[in-house]
């Protein structure tokens, strides 16, 4: 063993595929939340990087062996996956979901580009390259790579991620049969490189006996089988998971629809005990034909003083939603104060504009509604512009211990399932319009925060 050859397989082997998945990784991780300090964490690649130098050393020595081949890949993809996970806020099962989806399609590059290349050597195409074969061959490599990344990023890495939005719980069952196909995969292809560089000439490709040709196309195609199954696997795993969603949702919306349903009703009940009072009120004065004392007057105006709650917001479904709660509370001795600026969230779905307020009043009437202090029963809500940012702000008291997890607060119901997805409903509509809901306690006050970015907001009237 000498350096000009560990250093020359670094270059040629190594570093490039360390490169092609890099590039494929960051395709597939756009969507995840990153870590605090997150240029800093992805330097680190340099350790990833001087870590493939060492590598090099051990394909020199070992890399004529099929297994030390799989070892040496097995240790470059598991230290690109760690390095993954230090660049992002996720579980390791989902890095490792990432990662492998990576290593799928970099593979699937790569023996595409075979084939293609095997069928110019077999017609004899790159003979009257002479010196400059070596040139020729590297420029039409990377020119493919480039071409096989947008392609794979746009028809399959774009929709996946997409889809892959808030996705927490992964498939086991999926996932490990994705790894185990992706193991048998990189096995037949350290198999076959090892093989059949030993059988062709002193190029890729290039066989003396076309039984040899015919035997490696074969296995390229058979490695392409098996990666695109890693990559349906994955797929079909994260449309599971959106299924599974889809009718957590559904439930979860039904009964948001019977508590609204009760909301509603108790709202027309005392909008009717009202209506019952002014009538009796009016009923005993024009029977007793006297003067009203200036007592009854305020009596009979503290009656018809909830015509006067409707709320005014700048947009009509806020106005009726608000209007509601603000009834809802007033009949509970709620205090419910807004500022809102509603035209600001006309690029919002009506469907979601529904969604994302009804949760944020609901949990936050379930936290004051049984309050002992009295004075304590406030829920203040904020919707203001700054700049190109527009801030959604809610805080009211508690009284509950709380504890956080992923960033929300843990339920102490016993209806754990329904109860949790309300907040991760509202963090599901903030990032599908580009923002981002945090969530923290301050002495015996929760706060709850969105911010959308500009980007959802430049085609708001001012």
């Amino acid at each position: 063993m000498d350096i000009v050859s560990v250093v020359s397989d670094y270059l040629r082997i190594i570093l490039e595929f360390l490169i092609e998945l890099y590039v494929f990784c960051a395709l597939v991780t756009l969507r995840l939340n990153r870590a605090p300090r997150f240029a800093l964490r992805v330097s680190a690649v340099a350790i990833v990087l001087a870590a493939g130098f060492g590598a090099a050393f051990l394909y020199n020595l070992f890399g004529d062996n099929v297994f030390g081949r799989v070892l040496i890949y097995i240790l470059l993809f598991a230290l690109v996956t760690l390095h993954v996970r230090l660049c992002f806020n996720e579980d390791y099962n989902t890095v490792l979901f990432c990662c492998s989806f990576a290593y799928a399609v970099q593979n699937l590059f790569y023996k595409l580009f075979l084939i293609l290349w095997g069928v110019g050597e077999n017609f004899r195409l790159y003979d009257g390259w002479g010196n400059l074969y070596e040139l020729y061959y590297r420029l039409i490599y990377y020119f493919f790579f480039a071409v096989i990344a947008v392609a794979t990023y746009f028809l399959f890495i774009r929709p996946l991620t997409l889809r892959m939005t808030d996705n927490s719980r992964i498939n086991y069952r999926m996932l490990i049969t994705s790894l185990i196909v992706l193991a048998i995969t990189i096995v037949l292809c350290s198999l076959e490189d090892v093989f059949f560089a030993r059988l062709s000439t002193e190029r890729i490709g290039r066989f003396t006996d076309r039984n040899y040709y015919v035997l490696w196309q074969t296995g390229n195609a058979f490695s392409v089988v098996c990666c695109a199954v890693v990559m349906l696997l994955i797929s079909r795993t994260v449309e599971q998971k959106n299924l599974e969603k889809e009718v957590e949702y559904l439930q979860y919306a039904i009964k948001q629809s019977k508590q609204q349903y009760e909301i509603s009703k108790d709202t027309i009940d005392m909008i009717n005990i009202k209506c019952h009072d002014i009538k009796y009120k009016l009923s005993a004065f024009i029977s007793s034909r006297e003067s009203m004392s200036s007592q009854a007057v305020d009596d009979l105006y503290k009656s018809i003083s909830i015509y006067d709650s409707k709320v005014s917001t700048g947009n009509e479904l806020l106005d009726v939603l608000f209007t509601e709660k603000s009834l809802y509370c007033e009949q509970n001795g709620i205090e419910f104060t807004c500022m809102i600026e509603g035209q600001k969230l006309s690029f919002m779905e009506s469907g979601d504009l529904c969604c994302l307020f009804g949760n944020i009043i609901d949990n936050a009437l379930e936290a004051v509604i049984n309050l002992k202090e009295k004075q304590k029963r406030i829920i203040n809500i904020v919707i203001k512009s700054k700049n190109d940012m527009l801030i959604v702000q809610e805080e009211n008291y508690f009284s509950a211990p709380v504890s956080f997890s992923d960033g929300l607060p843990l339920t102490t119901k016993a209806d754990k399932n329904y109860h949790g997805f309300g907040l991760r409903s509202i963090r599901m509509i903030a990032r599908k319009y580009g923002g981002e809901l945090t969530t923290f306690v301050r002495g015996d006050v929760f706060h709850l925060n969105i911010l959308f970015s500009g980007a959802y907001t430049y085609n708001v009237e001012p």
